[in-house]
């Protein structure tokens, strides 16, 4: 079989955390423990919530982890470069091709009118709304669309989603299937002049860099399917997935400030050895028993996806008590 390529994304929207922390892991070891290659790619488009030295810290804090890549911003490679905010003039091609085929449309509708336009309760995630495609053929261009619009405001590209049921064999979860076109709509995949964002951006740059494993949050399974539809639309090859669960917060709610510090420099700058944080991730993930202090190298060995628990791992009292008196 040939040997996996596939790759650590982070944000610089904040510190890296234990969550984070724990997919990357399992990133890292299912590609490793199959000899593959691990790219690492700064997914930096998020403009507004970018914060600066938050990519080089990500950085820090996984080589701290005992995370390694073979390409990447600091390592290079043949298909750089490795940071998104760099890579733009793809986006644009891309977008282009997409507008030359009658698949992408400005789009002026806030969150807000896109849920007033709904005609009962939807049960996804708020953020995840059908859209009704009240902009389709509204607008000429961009620019017309930018124009009205308050200042400070700017409009949305959004996908013209085809009808039919969009699905995938998830490597964890099992087949994935969803009616793109009556859940989500014409979903948006940037809000930039030149298709800079997210959905547009994480599509191209997998294909481009080769990646044919894609290892990230549950929370992402959505995301997955607006890009599967980017994929066909471009002719672009698919990646094989696997949506692992989050780390959550006795509360069911994913990690934030609100349960206590769980980024990984406050762990460091603690005393933390990295063996018993990763002996913690480790244990999450059904690879180490409570307590363990261990390496990332060391799990590689026998390494299998099919321990990790099904539900989401849990910041508990037991798990605060490994990290909560500070190094040995």
């Amino acid at each position: 079989m040939k040997k996996p390529v596939g790759r650590l994304a982070p944000s610089p929207t904040g510190a890296l955390h234990l969550g984070n922390a724990r997919t990357f892991l399992l990133a890292w070891l299912s590609v490793r423990s199959r000899g593959g290659t691990l790219v690492l790619r700064v997914e930096d488009l998020d403009h507004p919530k970018v914060k600066p030295g938050a990519a080089a810290a990500a950085l820090e804090d996984l080589r701290w982890l005992g995370l390694d890549w073979d390409e990447g911003p600091d390592a290079g490679g043949p298909h750089g470069p490795y940071v998104q905010s760099l890579r733009r003039a793809s986006y644009r091609a891309a977008l282009d091709a997409l507008l030359a085929k009658g698949l992408a449309y400005p789009c002026t509708c806030s969150r807000r009118d896109v849920a007033d336009a709904q005609s009962a309760p939807h049960g996804r995630d708020p953020h995840s709304l059908a859209y009704s495609g009240a902009c389709r053929g509204r607008y000429a261009s961009w620019d017309e669309a930018a124009a009205a619009l308050p200042a400070g405001r700017v409009p949305a590209w959004r996908f013209r989603t085809p009808p039919g049921i969009s699905s995938f064999d998830d490597v964890f979860l099992g087949r994935k299937e969803l009616d793109l076109a009556g859940e989500l709509g014409d979903f948006a995949f940037a809000r930039d002049r030149d298709g800079a964002g997210y959905q547009l951006a994480c599509t191209l740059d997998d294909a481009a860099m080769g990646v044919t494993e894609v290892l990230r949050g549950d929370d992402l399974v959505d995301a997955t399917h607006c890009q599967l539809a980017i994929q066909a639309a471009l002719g672009l090859p698919r990646p094989v997935y696997a949506h692992v669960p989050l780390v959550v917060a006795e509360d069911g709610r994913r990690l934030a400030k609100r349960h206590g510090d769980t980024r990984i420099c406050a762990l460091r700058e603690a005393g933390l050895p990295p063996e018993r944080v990763v002996g913690l991730l480790a244990w999450w993930s059904g690879l180490a028993p409570y307590g363990a202090e261990t390496r990332p190298a060391d799990l590689v060995r026998g390494f299998d996806l099919a321990r990790v628990p099904r539900a989401p791992a849990v910041l508990d009292s037991r798990a605060k008590a490994i990290f909560a008196t500070g190094g040995a």
